[in-house]
Parts: C-alpha cells; structure tokens; sequence
C-alpha cells in the first residue's frame, strides 16, 4: 500500500540565538545553591587552586557533577555546560579540567576527604530543607543498603582484574540511604576496589560503613538500620556493628549452613507464619519463621536473632541444593528485638532496592571508569557520587508524587533536555520553555520551588 502523506523537507543552518538545550539543568544549579555544595566545594578544594588560577577547582568538579547528572560518562563530555555559558557560567577547558583531576589523584587521601567533608555538610542542608520528606523524619530507622557491584573495564587499567563473575575490571562496594517508598535514594560511600576484591570482605565491609555513617547528620547516626545481603554476614562484621556504644540496627543475610538446613528441617509446622509482599500484604506461597534457640550461635554477637523465610519458586525458576522439598529457603539475622516476624522479613526484602540505585549510578557514570590510574578513577567514583546526590536531592526538594521515583533516564528525557530561549529584558532573565512540552509545568513548578527556598548563609 502506498502512503499519501507527505513530508516537508526541513532546511537546517547552525544560526540560532538565545536558544538553550538542557535548559532543566536550573534544577540542578539551584540545588547546588540552596544545599551549598558548590561553596562547600570551593571552600574545601580551594588548596588545590594554583597561584593565578581562573578557575575554581570546587566549580570545576561541581560542574562534572552536573555533567554526569545530565548524562555525561566521561571528562570531556564537560563541554556540553560550556557551550551554555548564559546557564552554567564559564566552564574550564578540558586541559585544564584533566590537570585538576591529575593534582586531585596526586593527594587522594585529602582530596576524597575534603569532598566528602562538603557533601556531607550539603547533606545535613539538604535533609534539614526536606523536612517531612527526609529520610528518618518520621522517627523511623534509616535504612542504609551495602552491596557490591562489577564495574567492567574494557582495557588494561591500574589495579582492573577478573572478577568472580569471569569478567575484567572493578568490584567497587556502594551505599546507600533508602528514602523509602516515596522516594528514590542518596549514596553515602563508593569504595573503589579491584576486580578481584571478595564479596564478604568484612574489613571492606567496615570501611564502606563508617564512611556512610559520617555522611550522615550527627542526630541521625544512631537511627540506622544497616541492610546487607548474606556477603556482610560475616562473624567479623557483626561483632563490629555490635559493639557497645555504637547502637546500630542491623539486617544481614546468613548463609545456609547444614545446621541451619537441619534446625529447618525439625520446625514444626505450626512454627511458620505467613510472610508479606512488598505491599504488607499476606503474599500466598511463603512463610517465615524463627530459628534462633535452635542453632548454636554462642559465638555469635550477642542478641543476634535468625530468622528463615521459604517460599515456592516462581514457575520455571532453577532449583538450588539447598532447596528443599521443592521450597527456596533464605535467613537473615538481626537484632531487633520487637515485630513481627513477617515485618522483619519484610523490611529486610526491602534492601532490593539498593539494585535500583546501583542501576541509577550505573547510568551517572558508574558504568565505565574513564581514567587510567586508580586513583583518577577514585576521584571519579567521589564525582559519580556527587551526581547522584544532586538528582537525589532536587527529587527530594523540587518534586512530589512518582516524579520523586523517577530514574535519571527519565529525569533527562522529562525535565532535563527540554530546549528553552533565553530572553533579556528588564534587567532580567527569563527562560521561556516551549508551551507544548507535556512537563512544562512540571518543570516550572519544581524550578520555582527550589528558587523560593534560601541558600546558607
């Protein structure tokens, strides 16, 4: 069948004026602004600034974060920013973003230092700005998820190495604080590691933990429930969150020992409980249950409960060994000594949701590590981190119902590349975003709302 429609050919030159693409980054610049992460930054790189230098080393790693956060994977891809000065105001020349980043991985240990003093200053601002819709506002616990990831390395880079999954490059080790089921989430540490690096390292699990824990507002340290998959269930680890005076929450997976198969094996069958879907609702087809008095756990943290859910495996699901009499079994332990055993299940379960932060980063950079030596590449990761905050941040401050769940591909292909024309006049700036553009309002309002909250003084 042949069409009748017709298409007009469409002349192109390169002669526009007071046109801006990524006009949605203003969301991003006044949350630098109203948190003050881009003066935090200044204040803390600032002796990384040579004698006579234009730029300011804090704007130049404030404005890759905003590159990343807008889509960027790698340095040079700053110059989408410096094409818009009128938005973004000047941006270094890649040399001179290139030579920062070599004088920042020359000092690793003070530069992550120092950029982790300003996002954990801008943090505090933030959570106190949210009010309400900050984590552990309500007196909740703040769920803090640890989990490992595989970054690949598609050449020879300092310190890349094959991975337990038979691939080649880098198994950082991340954390991140959960806003909950309104909200999306906010990473608190990327610890870089080689590609060979375990996933029950305990000494890597402690690291990546006190690093989260001094991100975090100092009132805030102890409302803290640390969720990790059975990689963290280590004897280790547990008796670190476990000491006294730290007053930790935990939620851990334990491994599947055969005592533990046995202890599963002789509970009676009144022992086990339904268990609840990610609704709080009875979900058919699984059960939990308590295990603690019958496995030996004398070496164990002391308080430390175990607790084992089992449910049928989905249709076409691959049985394991240790499943058994056609159930899939999970543990986890604990130290929380109220509820019910299905919420305790249930909050646990919830820690998946770290895999969506994981698959965020992964799209703000973390996806492929641009840089040769290692600690370029930690610089990086502090970078990649910064960016994820800004989009966790402005979600938080600017946005309301499931804008703040979105993802960044969708935060980009929404509200971010929307083109706008710039006017002048009056003594003022107006960004004029085009009428038709279905989240025009959307975008208005959320600018609007970030311009009426004050910037630290």
């Amino acid at each position: 069948m042949k069409t009748i429609a017709s298409q007009r050919k469409i002349v192109v030159s390169a002669d526009g004026s007071g046109l801006i693409s990524q006009s949605g980054g203003l969301l991003l610049l006044e949350t630098l602004r109203v948190t003050g992460l881009g003066r935090e930054l200044s204040a803390q790189l600032e002796r990384w600034r040579p004698a006579r230098a234009v730029h300011d080393p804090g704007k130049v790693i404030a404005d890759l974060a905003l590159t990343l956060a807008l889509g960027g994977n790698c340095l040079a891809d700053i110059a989408m920013l410096r094409n818009q000065p009128e938005i973004f105001g000047p941006i270094a020349s890649d040399p001179t973003v290139s030579r920062l980043i070599d004088r920042l991985a020359a000092d690793p240990v003070r530069a992550l230092k120092a950029i982790r003093v300003a996002r954990a200053t801008a943090r505090e601002r933030a959570w106190t700005l949210a009010a309400t819709h900050a984590p552990g506002a309500n007196g909740e616990l703040i769920g803090i998820d640890i989990d490992a990831t595989i970054v690949i390395a598609h050449s020879d880079k300092d310190q890349a190495a094959p991975t337990w999954k038979k691939t080649f490059g880098f198994h950082p080790m991340t954390v991140f604080a959960d806003h909950g089921a309104g909200g999306g989430g906010e990473p608190l540490a990327i610890v870089l590691r080689p590609g060979n690096a375990g996933s029950n390292t305990a000494a890597d699990h402690i690291t990546a933990t006190r690093l989260a824990l001094a991100q975090l507002p100092k009132h805030r340290r102890r409302q803290v429930l640390i969720r990790t998959d059975s990689g963290g269930g280590t004897r280790e680890f547990l008796s670190w969150l476990s000491r006294p005076g730290r007053r930790l929450s935990y939620s851990i997976g334990f491994t599947l020992t055969e005592e533990v198969q046995t202890a599963i094996l002789a509970l009676p069958t009144h022992a086990w409980t339904p268990a609840y879907d990610a609704e709080g609702q009875v979900r058919p087809g699984a059960w939990v249950a308590e295990l603690t008095g019958m496995v030996a756990l004398d070496s164990w943290p002391k308080g430390m409960r175990l607790i084992v859910r089992k449910e049928r495996p989905h249709p076409g699901a691959q049985l394991r060994f240790t499943d058994i009499d056609g159930h899939r079994f999970t543990c986890l332990v604990t130290n929380t000594r109220r509820g019910q055993l299905a919420d305790l299940g249930l909050r646990h379960r919830r820690r998946a949701r770290c895999e969506d932060r994981i698959r965020a980063a992964k799209d703000t950079g973390l996806r492929n590590l641009p840089l040769h030596d290692f600690t370029q590449n930690q610089i990086w990761t502090e970078i990649v981190a910064l960016a994820c905050e800004l989009l966790a941040w402005m979600q938080m401050l600017a946005l309301d119902g499931p804008a703040r769940r979105y993802e960044p591909k969708r935060l980009r292909l929404r509200l971010f590349v929307v083109a706008a024309r710039l006017v002048r006049g009056g003594r003022r700036l107006r960004l004029r975003i085009t009428a038709s553009w279905p989240w025009a309002d959307q975008l208005v309002a959320a600018i609007t709302r970030l311009q009426a909250l004050p910037a630290p003084t």
